[in-house]
């Protein structure tokens, strides 16, 4: 069981006074280890007493220090137990204190035994004190063992313990000991060196294994900027107390949810809470072999002891909690090996883990909670902007201080520059939010470039209305679901979606265009080749990506032919009929849930499901142009800086085509014309239509497209006919 209060750690190591203390223990221990070794000589090895003055009693230390053994020890010739009792009484004083000095700690923590510590004493001696070597090959009666052994240990201490050879004893299994067995030698009189990371410890340098180190990163944040939100501490507080009722080994915390920062953000504060420092390792690094593995568990399950640490385990990466069998295996293992406080950040919960765990949601914060960090970050020059912001942007707590504390820089650099075009703060944050939040897409969709306005669109009054209604909504759903109360009410999705429907050139896609500028908002098209895959599952897992990547920014989504997205489910013949289905559910939860707006367009409207069509919050029928509508995209298609002869808009208006078609006739005449020297004129727009006829295999008749015989010449010339 632990405590939410508990520490592991040791307050006040690594302070002056704590080092002072560490280091005079230190030098009590090597002093009486000292004796010990010369008394275990002088009882084999008898000699003539050679009286020295006590204040030449010193070692030299790892890094130069020395220290002179207590004052009170008179000169001597063979070492008395008197002497050594002296050592000892000054030990025992030491080890009382508070915090205690590192190599009591380590014993405590690693549940050394007084024997297995006085191993561990000389190993480390070895490292920090010269004499030592000399000593050990005078007492194993041999120079060419000028090292520790079992064998010397067994002989040397008091109440020796022959399971101090066994590997699962700590100075074996914590890995504190190196071995040396050659072939030809036994194990007990093998040389002993004491692990590096554990010399350092005990010579009072605290500091991450360096094998670890290669594999871990600090994960650091900026508790003083980055408070957690209400709902987040509510998190906190669940987890800890989860923990406080754990009767044995912790169990595993699965931060469940696709924003990794939030995860990140929790698992920080409850270590902060548990005094741990918090590393992060990705699951793609744990090693695959077995030993490899086994290293690295005992290593991390040491530090945590000794440190103490907690580990984020990261499997962001692997989309659905769909991991390698590898990767699986050597979690299962690691986390099998290990103890200690453990979070593993995925998107969905991982059902094999191989421990007692609990998965929790860890979502970004509401949207009120959201506007409270815009107000705090802002300050007075907050006004309307957190509402404005809240409403639209879905974004963590750390992001939100970052953009405005770089939006407030940024005006203030503009001011002191005395910028000529000024930008509200509003425009700057939200600009700054629009690029936070821009999804990473590239394989699943394209950005497209937002030119078109209200003023180029043409279409029948009827669907414009419902065009601005739909941007009107995008633009006023923060006050409608969350001030007016609509969203503690429904039960499905916040989002908004749409279907635009008719042939193809009739203007779905710029309207998309026109909505997303008039809210300065993303616009993504969806590739439909790179979502929808023929293996089972890749579908939802792309789709996944896509909605979980543009929900930050409230992206608006471009379906296009989503007919072959979005059909009718079929009768269940075989197993590609059900999953083609469950891939049809699957995204009519998730368009639904999507909280930006989602647009389909389609050729085909009877081609999609009908439970998806009730579903729809909008659907637009764009119509075949009539008349009126064909003459207005003539007048608007060319830009002004383009050259135009006077052209006859009613005659050009009689041609049956759709807005696509007169873009594409008006740009070919262009390029015509720019050829040519000379503006655009009549004939070469009918030369372009022809192309663009031929080119869909339509039907026409060279009478739509001859200039008529008495104008012949005024044609020819660039004039009207």
């Amino acid at each position: 069981m632990m405590s939410a209060t508990t520490t592991d750690g040791v307050k006040g190591t690594n302070t002056p006074d704590w080092s002072e203390t560490n280091q005079r223990y230190l030098t009590t221990s090597l002093a009486w280890l000292r004796l010990r070794l010369e008394q275990l000589i002088q009882h084999d090895h008898p000699v003539s007493p050679q009286p020295q003055p006590v204040q030449q009693e010193q070692h030299r230390g790892l890094f130069g220090g020395r220290a002179e053994a207590p004052s009170s020890v008179t000169p001597r010739s063979t070492p008395t137990n008197d002497q050594l009792a002296q050592y000892l009484s000054e030990m025992k004083a030491v080890e009382s204190q508070e915090p205690a000095p590192a190599l009591i700690t380590l014993s405590k923590r690693l549940g050394l035994s007084q024997f297995e510590r006085e191993v561990l004493l000389l190993c480390v001696a070895m490292e920090l004190d010269t004499r030592v070597a000399a000593l050990c090959a005078r007492a194993q009666d041999d120079a060419n063992r000028p090292y520790p052994t079992f064998a010397l240990a067994l002989a040397l201490f008091d109440n020796p313990s022959w399971d101090v050879v066994s590997p699962e004893r700590p100075l074996r299994y914590w890995r504190l000991l190196e071995i040396n067995q050659p072939s030809t030698l036994q194990l007990t009189t093998s040389p002993l060196r004491a692990d590096e990371r554990i010399v350092n410890y005990v010579n009072g340098l605290d500091y991450l294994d360096d094998r670890l180190a290669m594999l871990v990163t600090p994960l650091e944040i900026d508790a003083g900027h980055e408070q957690l939100s209400p709902s987040h501490e509510q998190l906190v507080k669940t987890i800890l107390r989860h923990w406080e009722r754990a009767e044995q080994a912790l169990p595993l915390m699965q931060l469940v949810g696709p924003d990794a920062l939030s995860k990140q953000l929790v698992a920080f504060y409850i270590s902060a809470t548990l005094q741990r420092h918090l590393y992060r390792m990705p699951v793609e690094m744990l090693p695959q072999q077995a030993a490899d593995l086994e290293t690295l568990a005992r290593l991390w399950h040491r530090e945590s002891l000794l440190l103490p640490l907690a580990m984020y385990l990261d499997a962001q990466e692997s989309d659905g909690g769909v991991a390698s069998e590898g990767q699986t295996q050597s979690l299962v293992r690691f986390l099998a090996r290990s103890e200690g406080v453990f979070f593993l950040g995925v998107r969905e919960t991982w059902a094999r883990v191989g421990r007692v765990n609990i998965a929790l949601d860890v979502d970004k914060p509401t949207s009120a909670e959201q506007q409270e960090a815009w107000q705090t970050a802002l300050g007075e020059q907050a006004g309307d902007i957190p509402v404005h912001l809240a409403g639209q942007f879905h974004l963590n707590v750390p992001t939100i201080h970052r953009i405005a504390r770089e939006g407030l820089e940024q005006l203030e650099h503009g001011q002191q520059q005395e910028d000529t075009s000024p930008v509200s703060l509003s425009d700057l944050l939200w600009e700054d939010c629009r690029i936070v939040t821009r999804p990473r897409l590239d394989m699943l969709a394209q950005r497209l470039d937002l030119k078109a306005t209200w003023d180029d669109l043409v279409l029948p009054s009827e669907e414009t209305d419902m065009l601005h209604q739909i941007a009107d909504q995008v633009a006023q759903r923060g006050k409608v679901y969350e001030e007016w109360g609509f969203a503690a009410r429904m039960n499905r999705g916040l989002g908004i979606n749409a279907l635009f429907s008719g042939e193809s050139g009739v203007g779905k896609t710029m309207a998309a265009e026109v909505i997303a500028n008039a809210l300065h908002l993303s616009l993504y098209r969806i590739d439909l080749s790179s979502v929808v895959s023929k293996y089972i599952g890749e579908t939802e897992r792309n789709l996944r990506r896509l909605f979980d990547a543009a929900e930050d920014g409230g992206a608006i989504l471009f379906f296009d032919e989503a007919d072959a997205l979005f059909g009718k489910r079929s009768e269940v013949k075989d197993s590609h009929d059900r999953y083609a289905n469950i891939e049809i559910n699957y995204l009519l939860q998730r368009i639904e849930a999507y909280k930006g707006l989602s647009i389909l367009a389609t050729n085909m409207k009877s081609a999609l499901d009908t439970a998806f069509l009730r579903r729809l919050r909008f659907i637009i029928n764009f119509p075949f142009p009539g008349f009126a509508e064909r003459k207005s995209m003539w007048q608007k298609v060319f830009p002004p800086q383009t050259p135009v002869d006077a052209l006859d808009y009613d005659r050009l208006a009689r041609l049956n085509l759709v807005g696509g078609s007169i873009h594409n006739i008006a740009l070919n005449a262009a390029f015509m014309a720019a050829q040519a020297g000379t503006p655009v004129t009549m004939s070469l727009i009918f030369a372009a239509t022809r192309i663009e006829f031929r080119k869909t295999d339509r039907q026409f008749t060279e009478a739509d497209l001859r200039l008529p015989s008495t104008t012949t010449t005024t044609t020819a010339q660039g004039g009207q006919p």
